[in-house]
């Protein structure tokens, strides 16, 4: 196989990988459970 090929091949496979990394990510963050916005006093004491 020629150079570009195998970094063709290489790329696709990176980038499969980061995404399903990135999949993995968002289910393990999706899991941690709802998220509730900040306080609205805690936000008021710097202003």
């Amino acid at each position: 196989m020629d150079r570009s090929k195998i970094v063709a091949i290489g790329t696709g496979v990176l980038s499969v990988l980061l995404a399903i990394a990135y999949l993995l990510l968002v289910q393990v963050l999706d899991f941690r459970g709802e998220m509730l916005p900040a306080p609205v006093s805690f936000l008021g004491t710097f202003m």
